[in-house]
């Protein structure tokens, strides 16, 4: 058996095991390199519905569903906002999650398991929105940690939108089988403490997201880089405000950096 044909009945072993949660994302064909992505048509004007995403710091979004299902990823108690239905968090370091999250909030995913006997596994459907996670390792403080950060993956409205954490490594074929096509990505750019920026820059160009949300950058330097890595692909979108509204009929043609105002204050971007 080829390496390849195991990492393929390895991935289809592991969606096949997933709860029965109809995924718009995820390769229905787990043929690698070429899968084929779940695809929607187009989407009516009429029908289409608005999804609004806010920065709010470091490598905190949130993300407001068409029925007002509240989502904070990589939360550590700030939320920018109304109380969030559902949180996501990564343990990397203490910006990236909490030990102490409000008891009001519904749905807090960890992006590790605490228990430690295994990868942490979260398929939830809330209202109209699902959100799955595929786990990554962490380098940790000296010792390599299997599966202690989480991308995590949000389907609402038709869209598909990945959280990739404090991812660390390169992502394999199987990782971008069990992750699916994405249509709004957030990465972190900060080059150092998370994948270098070469490799997120080609990270990205392989998910062709039509939508790119840069985020826990530590200053102007590494988002400058990221911009000028990103330039010759994307367009970089400087926006006048924190947060936007979007639909399958508003994505941008052009594959885009949408840069918030929020996140211009740490330095010129232009």
């Amino acid at each position: 058996m080829t390496r390849r044909l195991a990492a393929c009945l390895t991935a289809l072993a592991t969606l096949l095991a997933t709860p029965a949660i109809a995924s718009i994302c995820q390769t229905f064909v787990n043929a690698i390199p070429g899968a084929r992505y779940a695809q929607i048509g187009p989407v009516s004007a009429e029908r289409a519905e608005t999804v609004n995403i806010a920065f709010v710091a470091h490598s905190t979004y949130r993300i407001t569903t068409p029925q007002g299902v509240v989502i904070a990823t990589d939360y550590f108690g700030i939320n920018g906002g109304s109380l969030p239905n559902v949180v996501t968090m990564n343990h990397a370091h203490e910006t990236h999650y909490t030990d102490f999250p409000d008891p009001a909030i519904d749905h807090v995913l960890r992006g590790w398991n605490p228990l430690g006997d295994g990868p942490a596994s979260h398929n939830l459907e809330v209202d109209d929105v699902v959100v799955r996670n595929v786990t990554t390792d962490i380098r940790g403080w000296g010792t390599p940690e299997a599966d202690g950060n989480s991308i995590f993956i949000f389907e609402v409205a038709g869209l598909c939108i990945g959280h990739l954490g404090h991812l660390h490594h390169t992502l394999s074929d199987l990782h971008h089988t069990q992750i699916g096509r994405l249509d709004i990505v957030m990465a972190p750019v900060d080059g150092t403490y998370t994948l270098n920026l070469q490799d997120m820059i080609g990270l990205m160009k392989r998910f062709k997201a039509r939508i790119v949300l840069p985020m826990h950058a530590f200053g102007p330097g590494s988002m400058q880089t990221f911009l000028n890595g990103m330039g010759d692909v994307f367009a970089i979108r400087r926006l006048a405000t924190p947060d936007f509204d979007i639909d399958m009929n508003s994505l941008p043609l052009e594959p885009s950096v949408f840069l918030t105002s929020n996140q211009r204050t740490l330095g010129s971007f232009e």
